[in-house]
């Protein structure tokens, strides 16, 4: 870094953004203002592409599913008061979703300005608990360590949000010459202590019925093949999280089904008949899978943390460590014992498959779930991605689209956010644009966040958008008429959504029959560009499937 004519070292914000250069950061998605001028020139001639989105929000959602898909840090940019706490709703996703996000928030001069108290909030206060680290940067030349150490904690296990507030002076300001950027370093995680996988190991070899369960923990590359060596070498059936989807091929012969729902689903047969569930990689922020209770079931905990301990869940043993390392350790040394017995598990995996399909090629209009997702399994390639907003279209997904790779089913069941579902599927089709990815929204979740469809087009992205239809807030109508409340309060009109996406300049379709949804599909994912699908869905299946035909299940099987 060379001093100015004056003898001084870096302009401050200049600092800032070698700072992230040096961490790697590729992207960042923003919606600037007045207060970040200093920041956005420096972002201007640095190596960083500038992401312009049209909310906040959209840029948050956006930067936490780079941090997902990567592993590294995503960054957002906002302004400060209104621009700052757009982002409040994407700190939250990040933070239960395990998500390494910064945030960057401006902030009016903190050593002397002429503007009072306009558009000024305690930012840094507001994201407290939000995020694993908030500071303000009162000096440049604070700005590497603050920097340096934001990134550390947005990544160190348990992975999350952290926001660092930059005031407009301190970002003009120049630091001291001697002033040097950290490097940026990733610690090793620890491995699990021996003692503790070999009891692990033998709670495995001594249980008759264990089942494993994945959770969101483990979708990551290293630990889905550890996985898939343990679930070949013991020979135990396994289950998902909604977030724990396609750690291993749910093709594989011992995949039993995903717990959307908490209990009562075909799959919880198997979980009562479990006398030992080997949990990788799940934690009390995602809905439980399965209910504890004193004098159950034995659970081991294999994760990165020990675990948070609720009234739902108080593992027996915990192996804590690199989930990757603890699973190829069991792997390695586990095999599989005659005191095993699966004869139930395969008739209920059986059971299982032959209940997820049903009705599948169902010709009703308008369209039902199970046909909706058979429809979207057989368009998508093996390694597309799918990417889900919040509704009741994702039980349906969760429970029956087949997910082949790991994060190839990008869904939210920690904040459980509506809006998220279109920006998330644009960070996925940016970090891979030769994989086909299609965002699937309702009609509610997409118009929160409905006006990115611009960043879209204008990114140029391939990607295709499913709107599942219902005019209304469907999973909290479900609700309210499971409990006999009047239908009151849920209902609204939308725009002609056809059009709505060619005034943006993408390509609009309208879904009039069942027959119709598979080749339009097929066509928008082959054409390139951004294609807007709508297809109205008969939520009617949502009450005979979970309540009738669930509610009659008995687990005799």
């Amino acid at each position: 870094m060379s001093p100015n004519d004056n003898g001084e070292g870096i302009k401050g914000s200049d600092l800032f953004v070698k700072a992230l250069e040096n961490e790697g950061v590729e992207y960042i998605f923003a919606v600037p203002g007045e207060e970040n001028l200093d920041l956005l020139e420096s972002i201007r001639t640095s190596s960083i592409t500038l992401i312009v989105n049209r909310h906040e929000q959209a840029a948050g959602f956006m930067a936490a599913t780079y941090g997902r898909l990567t592993g590294k840090v995503g960054v957002c940019l906002s302004t400060l008061g209104p621009g700052a706490t757009n982002l409040v709703t994407a700190a939250a996703y990040a933070q239960l979703g395990a998500m390494p996000m910064m945030m960057i928030t401006g902030q009016k001069p903190i050593k002397s300005s002429k503007q009072g108290l306009f558009q000024i909030i305690d930012t840094v206060t507001l994201m407290r608990p939000l995020t694993k680290y908030t500071r303000q940067i009162g000096n440049a030349n604070t700005i590497p360590a603050k920097l340096r150490e934001a990134f550390r904690l947005a990544c160190e296990e348990r992975p999350g949000a952290v926001h660092l507030e930059l005031p407009e002076d301190i970002a003009s300001e120049f630091a001291d010459r001697d002033v040097h950027i950290f490097e940026a370093k990733v610690a090793r995680r620890p491995s699990a202590a021996s003692d503790s996988l070999q009891i692990a190991c033998d709670m495995i070899q001594k249980a008759k019925h264990p089942l494993i369960l994945i959770g969101a923990g483990a979708n990551r590359k290293r630990v889905s093949k550890a996985l898939f060596e343990l679930v070949n070498a013991t020979n135990i059936p396994f289950f998902t999280t909604q977030m724990g989807k396609g750690v291993i091929d749910e093709r594989h012969p011992l995949y039993l089904g995903n717990a959307a729902l908490s209990a009562g689903d075909f799959v919880h047969c198997a979980i009562d008949q479990a006398d030992l569930v080997i949990n990788v990689g799940h934690d009390v922020v995602e809905k439980p899978p399965f209910f504890m209770t004193p004098g159950g079931k034995q659970v081991i905990h294999v994760n990165f943390s020990p675990a948070d301990v609720d009234p739902v869940y108080f593992p027996q043993h915990e192996v804590v460590g690199d989930i990757a390392n603890s699973v190829s350790w069991l792997a390695e040394n586990c095999e599989q014992s005659p005191n095993h017995d699966f004869t139930r598990f395969k008739k209920m995996g059986k059971a299982i498959e032959e209940h997820l399909l049903k009705r599948i090629r169902d010709e009703r209009f308008p369209i039902i779930p199970q046909r909706i997702v058979h429809d979207v399994r057989c368009a998508m390639p093996e390694d597309g991605i799918i990417a889900l907003d919040n509704g009741m279209y994702k039980i349906w997904f969760a429970r029956n689209y087949k997910a082949f790779n790991n994060n190839t089913v990008l869904l939210d069941n920690a904040l459980a956010s509506m809006g998220a579902g279109l920006p998330s599927a644009m960070a996925a089709a940016m970090i891979y644009p030769d994989n086909k990815v299609m965002a699937i929204c309702g009609d509610g979740g997409f118009m929160m966040n409905s006006q990115e469809l611009e960043t879209a087009v204008r990114l140029q992205l391939n990607l295709v958008i499913l709107i599942v239809n219902d005019n209304g807030y469907g999973m909290i109508k479900w609700k309210q008429a499971e409990e006999n409340f009047e239908d009151f309060g849920l209902d609204y009109q939308n725009p002609d959504f056809v059009r709505y996406a060619e005034a943006y300049g993408a390509t609009g379709h309208f879904i009039d029959s069942a027959d119709a949804l598979l080749p339009i599909l097929e066509k928008a994912l082959s054409a390139g560009g951004v294609h807007l699908i709508e297809v109205p869905v008969d939520y009617s299946e949502n009450h005979r499937v979970f309540n009738e035909e669930l509610g009659e299940l008995t687990c005799e099987v």
